[in-house]
Order: C-alpha cells, then structure tokens, then sequence
C-alpha cells in the first residue's frame, strides 16, 4: 500500500455518495507498500480500505483480483471484500484512476514474526492454495522469470552509475534460474507477496490476508518461497532455520509437497528474493519525489539471494527430506 494520487475532501465525500456507507467522517493515507494507493476511510457506518489503482495495475485485472476475495472469502478464508456500490459496481474512478472500497480487516501485522506466527502462515498458505484450485479466472504472473531481465535492464538504465560487481552478479544469477528455472511444478491462484504486513493477527491468531494485487496462477511452490523469504529471516539478515521449518512443515501437513516442489525450493527462494530486489531496486531508483510512499532497501535482498545460492535442497530451509 502506498499513497502516490492525493485527494480532495469533496472528491471523496462525492465518491462516498455512491455508497451505502453514511457520510464521510475521515480519511487518512497509507503509506506502506509500493503498487497501489490507499487510504483508510472512516464512514457513518463502517471502515474501509479506498484503493486507487495506479498506472502499474492493469485496469483489465480488477475483476480477477476482486473475484478472487470473493472466491476466497466463500470458501473460508479471512480476506477483505469488494463494496458494491448502490448501482451493484465494484469498480468506479476517482482522481482519473479506477478505485474501489474494500472492507477493513480487523488485526495488525507483525514486525517481529515469531515461529508460531510462521506457522499459521504456512497452514493459511496451504488452505488458500487448496482454495484457489476451485477459483476458474486465471491470471498470468506479470513478475514472473521472463519479466526480470527486461526489469533489470530497466534498473541499468535507472542507475547508470551503478556498481559493475552488482550487474555482473545480477546477470550471472538471471543466466542459472533461466537455465534451471522448474517447469512442471502444481499449478493454481497464489498470493505472489504475502509478506507480514499483508498478513494480520488478532489475540494471537492469524485474522486474515490482504492485498492481493499481485495473486495471479503460477506454481504453489513458488508462493511458499516467497513466503520463505518475508517471513523467515531476522532484521539482520541472517536464516532463521526454526521459522523456516515451522512454515514448511504447517505447509506441508496441510498440503503434502511433492517431491519435484522440494527440489526446486532453493531455486524457487533464489528466484523469488531475486524478483524482490529488482522491484525495490526499481522503485529506489524511480519513485518520484513527495510521493507518500516507504521505499523499501533492495540490499536486503541481494544478501537472501546469496544465501539461497547456497543451499543444496528443502532441508537446508528446516524441512527433513
């Protein structure tokens, strides 16, 4: 989430009247997160999350993302859901972007994710991925393998000053998971960032997931390994092997990995941090001054790249084979 459109007081109050909320008693930027604009809106009736897709979002994925809540939602996982207006549209525009009023998901995110948090992640994961397997929309991944070396040739041109180690480094790994990169892994709906703070907990518990402007149909194993990259490395960047087996074998105990989705995990992980670092490298070098918007460090990305690179199979991330 992140705040790169502002608004009008009147704007809002007259996209509001589209609602049945009440009346508009405040609202509030977010700036967490990096690809849409947010704001917490307090009306008469109800709190809600106002999202204005930006330029990166393509207008024609908003009734997959939408849908998918909704699909999610019925099937028993705690997500947000899309407001209908009173004309029974999800989807209107405000501020010359296409917007929507999402319900508000009671909880907070954790900063310092404990083991026992890293396993409700694990068994939510699994439970959305068993979900999604009814869901009949399909979205490609538009972050996948095939978009990083293009996005990378982007980065270079952002930053011409760039460090010659760094792009040497770079273009060897895009060379071994382009080589190597599985191909025949289960397919179906994944999150694609679900990272803590689109992860909430209430009294203890996993209350819900948020977020899913990235979900598209790609291999399940590769959502865990995104999984293991946000959630089981301390803030100094060291593994933490106990978190790391506690999602995995949540995971697994949920939904038993095969034995081609265990192989393929460090590659997975490798290309998963790689994907990333090359987001935050690109907003770093792009994000226009004023937005309201936290950038986040590539280099924290670059050191679970290298740490990946060195792991052999599953069970250097906790999981016995």
């Amino acid at each position: 989430m992140a705040v790169y459109t502002d608004i009008s007081e009147a704007e809002l109050t007259a996209f509001i009247a589209q609602y049945d909320v009440g009346e508009l008693l405040s609202y509030k930027g977010i700036a967490e997160g990096v690809e849409n604009t947010n704001f917490l809106v307090h009306c008469e009736k109800a709190n809600f999350i106002l999202t204005l897709y930006e330029k990166r979002v393509n207008p024609d994925d908003l009734p997959f993302f939408l849908n998918l809540m909704e699909h999610l939602a019925q099937s028993g996982i705690n997500c947000p859901l899309p407001v209908a207006r009173k004309d029974g549209e999800v989807l209107g525009q405000l501020a010359g972007r296409p917007a929507a009023m999402i319900t508000f998901l009671e909880g907070v995110w954790m900063r310092e994710p404990t083991v026992e948090h890293c396993s409700a992640v694990g068994t939510t994961l699994a439970k959305m991925h068993e979900a999604g397997q009814s869901f009949k929309m399909e979205r490609k991944n538009s972050l996948s393998l095939h978009d990083w070396r293009p996005l990378w040739n982007k980065c270079m041109e952002a930053d011409p000053e760039m460090e010659a180690s760094l792009r040497t480094e770079v273009e060897a790994t895009l060379d071994k998971l382009e080589a190597n990169w599985p191909s025949d892994l289960e397919r179906g709906v994944i999150h694609a960032d679900m990272f803590p703070d689109n992860v909430f907990f209430l009294g203890g518990k996993l209350s819900g997931i948020i977020d899913f402007y990235f979900a598209c149909t790609d291999a399940l194993a590769y959502d865990i390994a995104v999984c293991i990259n946000a959630w089981c490395f301390e803030p100094d960047h060291s593994f933490n092997v106990e978190k790391g087996a506690a999602l995995l074998e949540a995971y697994n105990a949920a939904r038993p990995l095969s034995e081609e989705e265990r192989q393929a995990m460090p590659t997975l992980c490798e290309g998963a941090a790689l994907r990333f670092m090359l987001t935050r490298f690109y907003d770093w070098v792009t994000t226009p001054e004023g937005s309201l918007v936290v950038k986040k460090d590539p280099n924290e990305y670059i050191r679970k790249m290298r740490f990946h690179a060195k792991i052999d199979d599953i069970s250097g991330y906790g999981l016995s084979r």
